[in-house]
């Protein structure tokens, strides 16, 4: 195989893969790209990981038909740090590949494209089409309650499901201590029931959406999500579990309501922190009439105490929250006032934008 491709080309199809090749694994193939050629004119650029895999379709000029596989990684440092506009790759004997581009050349190892796994094809995926900027909001404010617990397999992911109501898409994350749900008006989902999405696919298919304003398109067949754009297809192994009912977490009803604005606390919750238990991580909220107190107390650091104005006129209340858990919501809200909604100390609270509808994050309190 030999082809000649513009560098900017090469370099935005090897960059795409990146965060899906194995870095560590004990199949070395799963380390590299595949690189086909797709008539005179087009190549395709396939990872995977077996869990999720990515093929997109780029321009270049095909001198000889073929396949190769290149470590991605070596091949992404070595044609970003090329000078001029395009690069030739031609297969050698053995699997060998040479890199030319004017007088630089390089020569990398290669395996066989034939021992490259084959990715899942569907003939006909339903689909809905979904707008990036939305998509990309409801991945990011979920994807921070991912649990990391791999022992937890079914939190692992997003939960994702039809809006049964009216035409939406609720995605919801939880990781035990804590839970986020977001739903947003999307054209109707070609879902029967809810499915989880793996974190690791959502991380990947974020960096799409990212990549220009072009709508895309989203299903599930057997097992796996779809996402199409343009010409780019990732495809994800769903999640095999159940996910928790996550509406009984979610309080009916607060009786407690704060307003306070979002970078007050955010910068409050910051300095209050710094002598917050380096285990716990956890912070403590005095409400009283139209004030808020936050402190944390290390026996080893000392204490910190803080007030900001609030608009608040319930009961006195204290509660404990993961000063973490607070600050990962805040970042993703994008209203400049912030509700927090209480009962007492024990019950979890809910946080949302001031006047948005469709998002509420919900903690779990701890005792400090």
């Amino acid at each position: 195989m030999e082809l000649t491709i513009r560098v900017a080309e090469l370099v935005r199809a090897l960059q795409r893969v990146q965060g899906i090749v194995e870095k560590k694994t004990t199949m070395p193939i799963l380390a590299n790209a595949l690189i086909k050629a797709k008539g005179k004119d087009q190549i395709t650029v396939s990872a995977t990981d077996l869990e999720i895999g990515m093929t997109a379709d780029y321009e270049a000029k095909i001198a000889k038909t073929g396949a190769m596989t290149v470590a991605a990684k070596t091949l992404y440092d070595i044609v970003r740090a090329l000078p001029e506009d395009t690069v030739t790759l031609k297969q050698g004997t053995n699997q060998w590949v040479d890199i030319a581009c004017g007088k630089i050349k390089y020569r990398v190892v290669g395996m066989a494209a034939e021992s490259f796994p084959t990715l899942p094809a569907f003939e006909e995926v339903p689909s809905f089409g979904i707008e990036p900027k939305i998509f990309r909001e409801m991945i990011d404010k979920t994807l921070y309650a991912v649990s990391t617990d791999e022992t937890r397999y079914n939190l692992t992911g997003v939960f994702c499901e039809a809006v049964k109501e009216r035409a939406g898409l609720r995605m919801v994350a939880t990781d035990g201590h804590r839970l986020s749900v977001i739903e947003r008006p999307t054209e109707t989902p070609s879902m029967k029931e809810g499915v989880i999405i793996p974190r690791k696919g959502l991380v990947e298919l974020k960096k799409l959406l990212e990549d220009g304003s072009e709508p895309g398109k989203l299903g599930f067949v057997e097992n796996s999500a779809v996402f199409t754009k343009g010409g780019v297809t990732l495809t994800m192994r769903l999640v095999d579990g159940r996910f928790p009912d996550y509406q009984q977490v979610i309080p009916a009803s607060s009786s407690r309501r704060v307003r306070v604005a979002k970078h007050a606390l955010t910068d409050a919750l910051k300095r209050t922190s710094l002598l917050s238990p380096d285990k716990a991580q956890g912070v403590r909220l005095d409400l009283s009439t139209n004030l808020l107190s936050l402190s944390a107390n290390n026996p080893d650091l000392g204490e910190a105490r803080e007030e900001l104005e609030v608009e608040y006129a319930g009961d006195p209340l204290k509660i404990g929250f993961n000063f973490r858990y607070l600050l990962d919501v805040l970042a993703v809200l994008t209203e400049d006032t912030v509700e927090l909604e209480l009962t007492d100390e024990l019950s979890p609270g809910v946080i949302r934008g001031a006047g948005s509808e469709g998002y509420r994050a919900v903690i779990m309190p701890m005792r400090i």
